[in-house]
């Protein structure tokens, strides 16, 4: 009994630990390059809402793509990365939390960026049971209206995950364009290529890790995420 109540504290631990808690400006007292203080992105609030990609799974947030572009604009950041969590199923009884359409109210009241980065946890159920894309799209649905109605200023993007189901990405890039929302699809444009063990040795918390980056990863996938949102 002892053991499984340490497993299941641990697995809580993994999947539970919910962020928000980083407010900028990490460069105060910095000299800031022109061509940044003139950016677009400088000195405004962005919100990170997600999975893993976003808590950056057990390594340091410090060392996310998402928190040192956030740093390099002098932007206020707000965190709400929960490990395991999906953007359509409840996992509250695995310690992953409420699926993300049912988060929105635990968001920062403003915000000038949102970026949602999720669908790895969703893609492996739908997978695991052999579902269709569509309770999955139902769900993102809400999620979006919800997000265009909280946030009716913020400029918004989804990331993708690094692999999903050809159905899965079809139906992100279907909602997302009815909801007028950016979608970067990391399947085929960030450079990170997950299929391969030698790439993932490199720049994934480990060779067996499908989805999260080391700090060499997310270096690497960074001046493709700046961009994007630049465009936003």
């Amino acid at each position: 009994m002892k053991g499984l109540a340490i497993t299941l504290f641990l697995m809580a631990a993994l999947c539970g630990y919910a962020q928000e808690q980083m407010h900028m400006p990490p460069r105060v007292g910095m000299e800031v390059p022109e061509d940044v203080r003139q950016s677009s992105l400088y000195g405004k609030s962005i919100v990170l809402f997600g999975d893993s990609y976003v808590q950056n799974s057990q390594c340091p947030i410090e060392e996310s793509w998402h928190y040192k572009l956030a740093a390099k604009y002098n932007m206020d950041y707000h965190n709400y990365g929960l490990n395991g969590n999906c953007i359509a199923y409840d996992r509250t009884d695995e310690g992953c939390g409420a699926p993300l359409y049912q988060r929105v109210g635990e968001l920062p009241e403003a915000a000038d960026y949102v970026i949602v980065c999720c669908g790895h946890n969703d893609a492996v159920i739908m997978q695991r049971n052999g579902e269709s894309p569509a309770f999955f799209r139902s769900r993102m649905e809400i999620l979006c209206r919800e997000l265009a109605e909280k946030y009716p200023h913020a400029k918004m993007g989804f990331v993708t995950p690094w692999r999903i189901p050809p159905d899965m990405l079809l139906a992100m890039q279907e909602v997302c364009t009815e909801y007028n929302m950016a979608l970067f699809d990391a399947t085929r444009h960030s450079g990170i290529h997950v299929r391969f063990r030698g790439f993932r040795c490199l720049y994934f918390q480990g060779p067996d890790d499908m989805a999260h980056l080391n700090a060499r990863g997310h270096d690497l996938v960074a001046p493709k995420m700046e961009k994007f949102l630049l465009a936003l």
